[in-house]
């Protein structure tokens, strides 16, 4: 037995307060640690992935990026496989730089290059080759802490070698789905809590950031705030998240524009893909460039500005907390 009042305090505090702490971690030192590791560390059955996780300091040396996330630098060299398997748990790819890694999901081969996410729902199989003569790194953004947390995970191996090695430029999900505003027919009936769509390429994600931009050059609504377009990625046949615990996002700001302050329950781990931002988080502030990476804890203020135009990738687990209806925005001073 555990009296209330000597534990009320930490269990029912005013407001959020969460372990985790505001942290960056910046590219130029996770990519030689991430090909030192491909020098040293094979990839195979066992350890599966070349991965090496973002811990957060506030949480006892877990290798969590936030309570409910999981980041993480995948490194694959030349010629190498990383065999097949499958979890429960949620995944993305998102990559920075490079091209010649194809993941291949039940089967189907996804080609992988800059600028584009790549999707791996629960409870697909999925690994990996290189068929480039250069190595190739990657940010893998998961629900592992989320799914450990509620002792809800499953794995199971699949074939030591992927089960298609063709490279095609589109996948099968692209042919079916990769059409705006076009739903297959032979599919709606049979509609996923994540999405069917494997692969968001950059040319999509450049081109409608670069509209929302232009329309507020003419006059016209478009941008979420001044200077600041921003698009979600979303399941084609629902329009829901691409993920039912995992929310992704890119925003791109004018140089010179700043987002207003804002605090939300639930985490954010953001990846900055070209410029240079200065970013505020609590009592953290850094210049980041491309390719590093910052979190922001549940119910921590953070501000971003663009000391020259940026780009910067963001997933959350915010559909966790609204399907629960837990969500909280508070934005400049408003709560919405």
């Amino acid at each position: 037995m555990v009296p209330l009042w000597t534990e009320i305090g930490e269990l029912m505090p005013m407001e959020p307060t969460s372990r985790a702490v505001p942290h960056a971690w910046q590219w130029g030192d996770l990519l030689p640690l991430a090909q030192e590791s491909g020098r040293l560390v094979p990839v195979g059955r066992g350890g599966e992935r070349r991965a090496i996780a973002l811990a957060n300091p506030g949480l006892g040396g877990r290798p969590f990026a936030t309570p409910t996330m999981w980041a993480a630098i995948q490194y694959l060299c030349p010629g190498e496989v990383a065999p097949e398997h499958r979890h429960t748990q949620n995944a993305f790819r998102f990559v920075v730089e490079g091209e010649g890694v194809w993941t291949v999901v039940d089967g189907d081969p996804v080609a992988m290059r800059r600028g584009d996410l790549l999707l791996t729902a629960g409870w697909h199989f999925h690994g990996h080759h290189n068929i480039a003569t250069e190595p190739m790194a990657w940010l893998d953004g998961l629900d592992i802490p989320f799914a450990h947390g509620i002792d809800s995970t499953f794995f199971e191996f699949g074939p030591e070698q992927v089960s298609s090695t063709e490279t095609p430029d589109r996948s099968r999900s692209e042919q079916l789905w990769g059409h705006p505003g076009l739903q297959p027919l032979s599919q709606v009936a049979r509609p996923a809590p994540s999405s069917p769509l494997a692969a968001y390429r950059w040319e999509h994600t450049d081109r409608a950031l670069a509209d929302q931009l232009a329309l507020e050059d003419a006059g016209h609504a478009g941008v979420v705030e001044p200077g600041h377009a921003a698009v979600r990625f979303a399941n084609p046949a629902t329009g829901a998240d691409v993920m039912a615990t995992l929310r992704t996002e890119f925003h791109r700001l004018r140089a010179g524009a700043a987002t207003a302050r804002r605090q939300e329950v639930g985490s954010s781990v953001w990846q900055v893909f070209t410029g240079r931002a200065e970013v505020i988080v609590g009592d953290r502030t850094w210049d980041l460039a491309a390719g590093d990476l910052f979190v922001v804890p549940s119910w921590v203020p953070f501000t971003i500005g663009a000391a020259e135009a940026v780009d910067l990738f963001r997933f959350s687990d915010t559909p966790i907390y609204e399907r629960l209806h837990l969500d909280r925005v508070q934005v400049a001073g408003q709560e919405q």
